[in-house]
């Protein structure tokens, strides 16, 4: 079975063209319900450089699904199987102003709009830069 990945190396996506935050926000929870934005953002932001874009997005699916952990190998390589949307496509890079590094072995970091480490990664010859694709057509 072929498998799809979303990993980046070296690589920093910048926030959307046409976004309206200035800055990083926490993305919200939705009536007491932990969005997908605020999932991916626990994740990233909690353990920086820890996780690889493949790792956040099967996490949240398996815990918005109730996958048992002992199912997990093949749940992933289920999930897989098919092309998933990449950080590219994010609330975090296209609505709540954060960018996304992911460093030589794909584990993520995020850092706001506002943050000199988020100018950093901009100026850095060395890094690869995508940006987020646009939140509106």
């Amino acid at each position: 079975m072929k498998t799809h990945s979303t990993n980046y190396f070296d690589t920093f996506i910048e926030v959307a063209e046409d976004t309206k935050a200035s800055q990083g926000t926490v993305p919200p929870c939705k009536n007491g319900k932990k969005t997908v934005a605020y999932l991916q953002y626990e994740l990233i932001a909690g353990y920086p450089y820890q996780y690889t874009s493949d790792d956040v997005l099967f996490q949240i699916h398996a815990e918005r699904n109730a996958i048992a952990e002992a199912d997990y190998s093949a749940a992933r390589e289920q999930f897989f199987s098919k092309g998933q949307p990449c950080f590219r496509a994010s609330p975090l890079t296209k609505t709540y102003g954060f960018g996304v590094h992911s460093n030589e072995e794909g584990k993520m970091a995020v850092y706001g709009l506002e943050s000199p480490e988020y100018e950093q990664l901009v100026s850095d010859e060395k890094i690869k830069k995508v940006k987020a694709m646009k939140a509106t057509k």
